[in-house]
This record gives C-alpha cells, structure tokens and sequence, in this order.
C-alpha cells in the first residue's frame, strides 16, 4: 500500500485552484489536464512564487526581468536591491521554491495559458471569493488538510460539527496515504434517499455515535479496492474486492475512535491542570 505523501497534501491547493480557474472561465479543461501533468516537472520560479506570496506584484517582477537582461544578476539580489524584497522574503521564498505549493500557476505561466497579471488577479479573487485570510491562504498552500475541509466542505453549525469536520479531515488524510495522492473533496446536499451500486458501512458507537458508508459506482469501488489492496482486482466485485473496501472503511474508524479517545483525554488532562 502506499506511504503518506507530503507532496500530495500540497499539491491538493494547485488541484482546488486548478478547477476555481476553470470554474472562472480562465483555463480550458484541456488546460487544465495538461497543467496537472505537468506539475512534477516543473521548475518553480521566484517571480511566480514572490507574486504567490504577496511579496510583489506582477508589475514588479516584470521589472526584475527587464533589468535582468541587461545585467547577469540573480533574480533574488536584483529584487533587493530594486527595494521589492527584503532578506527575509528571499528567504523564505528559496525556502518554498524546493517545497512547489503553487505547481499549477507556475505551469500556466509557462506554457503561456496564463500571464503572470492573470495569476496574481486569480490568486487575490480566490483568497476574496473564500474569505480567506493572509494566515488560512497560506495553510491552504502548505497543505493544511484542516483548512481545506473548512474551506470546501460546508457543514451546518451545530453541536457535531467539530466531530464531522473532524472525521473528513481524517477521510482526506487516509486517502491519500492509501488510496490517492491528491484527492478533492466537496460537500454535496443532505440526501434522504441513496442510490448506489455498491456500499459498504459500519456503525461507531460509544461517546460518539455515528454511520458511517462508502457507496459508489462499480467502477469506483473496484478502483477503490485495487488501489488499497495493492492486487489487480477485475471483474464484479468478488469477495476479496469487497473485503479490501471493507477494510479501508474500518482503518478510518479505528483511528477516528482512537484520535477522539485521545483528544478527550487530553481535554480531561486540561480540565484537572486547572
């Protein structure tokens, strides 16, 4: 089975912001595609991921290349010295150019599907569009699973709301440890009424109850089940097939009931500290 996967938690921003530019008119879904599988191989540029940042504008960088060239300097020295970055910003902006948050808008820019004006506009539309502040754009581009089900996945206030945000947010990560390295995940409308070709439950009980399912088509649970259990499955779902699903769902259970067994343990620790 596969192991946890760091860069596709990061990469889960680019697929969100992919689809928010197709969404918007700005990419076609040909674009899109070639995009995404152009992500591992690109070379993430500073001016790109400076823009990205909020370090400088589209106008500024432009400016950077301009004096570039006419002199063999570095982008990073000449933005100093130009006054548009400060030390630190470089730092950290070398820092993010080995980690590639925004694989997506770099490969745009590259293959000149968008301008890099285009990208910083998208860029401040999202974060405007998601009431995003600088701190949750910022977790959103680390990958932070937590933020981005808050984001994405609208659930009514109501006393289980924590517990349901919790539990998607443990789904996603499992996902992607198990299953696939950048998923996308989005609420859909309470439904009384389920119609699928396939389902697998379980119920949780204890301090928190709840029922749990994964229903879907043929193929997506044949998917589902070669993906996690490692075997080349075909056919109709055979018993093995059903089994592999089966066991998926219950992995995500066990560590939902033990995360939240620990959670109210740590919160008794808190209550007695006081």
């Amino acid at each position: 089975m596969p192991g946890f996967s760091v860069k596709g938690m990061n990469s889960m921003f680019s697929l969100y912001f992919g689809h928010y530019l197709l969404n918007k008119g700005l990419i076609t879904t040909g674009e899109l595609t070639e995009a995404l599988d152009l992500m591992d191989s690109v070379h993430f540029k500073l001016g790109v991921l400076a823009v990205n940042a909020g370090y400088m504008t589209a106008k500024q960088v432009d400016q950077v290349h301009q004096t570039q060239a006419g002199m063999d300097r570095m982008f990073g020295e000449l933005a100093i010295e130009l006054g548009y970055l400060t030390a630190g910003q470089l730092d950290d902006l070398l820092s993010t150019q080995s980690k590639g948050h925004l694989v997506i808008g770099q490969a745009l820019v590259d293959k000149g599907r968008l301008s890099l004006e285009q990208l910083q506009a998208a860029l401040e539309d999202y974060k405007k569009d998601y009431s995003l502040t600088d701190r949750q754009m910022y977790l959103q581009q680390e990958g932070d699973i937590d933020e981005i089900v808050s984001t994405y996945v609208k659930i009514e206030d109501s006393a289980e709301n924590e517990i349901f945000r919790s539990y998607v947010s443990l789904m996603v990560r499992n996902v992607i440890r198990f299953i696939d390295s950048s998923p996308r995940v989005e609420a859909c409308q309470v439904i009384e009424n389920l119609d699928a070709q396939w389902l697998v439950w379980q119920e949780i009980t204890g301090p928190i109850n709840l029922f749990t399912a994964i229903a879907c088509e043929e193929n997506v649970f044949m998917e589902l089940a070669r993906r996690y259990s490692g075997q080349d499955l075909s056919g109709p779902p055979d018993e093995l097939a059903q089994a592999s699903v089966a066991e998926f769902l219950n992995l995500q259970n066990g560590l939902f009931q033990f995360h939240t067994v620990v959670r109210h343990m740590d919160q008794e620790k808190t209550v007695l500290l006081i």
